[in-house]
């Protein structure tokens, strides 16, 4: 399995598996959500990979965009959202199947009105260093 899939698996594993994220937003963590999707949910964004082999290793550094996605009115939904997310992955030690992490940050949240006016986007941005097994 790539490095990416592996650790985009092991990232919507732990936030299935954590009780503030599962009391922010249940177990509606989506790659692609369906049409009629509950509210709030998280979808997995982007993720960004170069080489990070430095030490000969060939690591893999990786940015993952997670996206909150709430319509309860204010932020306050898509606040405890990101702080969850982030709560339970910031130097998470994470098991990429058949990739070792070596690191794991939180370094980005943001929460904003989404352009259609009723919807409140929250982003989290995190960057993972990863190795083969």
């Amino acid at each position: 399995m790539s490095a990416e899939r592996a650790l985009l698996a092991a990232i919507r594993s732990a936030l299935v598996g954590d009780a503030g994220v599962s009391a922010a937003v249940g177990a509606r963590i989506y790659d692609d959500p369906p049409a009629d999707a509950a509210f709030p949910y998280v979808t997995l964004g982007r993720i960004e990979t170069r080489a990070a082999d430095a030490s000969g290793a060939s690591a893999l550094e990786h940015a993952v965009t997670l996206h909150v996605w709430s319509r309860h009115g204010g932020r306050a939904e898509a606040l405890s959202a990101v702080s969850a997310m982030r709560a339970a992955l910031h130097n998470a030690a994470l098991a990429p199947e058949g990739h070792r992490l070596t690191l794991m940050l939180t370094t980005f949240t943001d929460v904003f009105r989404s352009g259609d006016g009723r919807t409140t986007h929250g982003v989290v941005r995190l960057r993972a260093v990863t190795e083969p097994q």
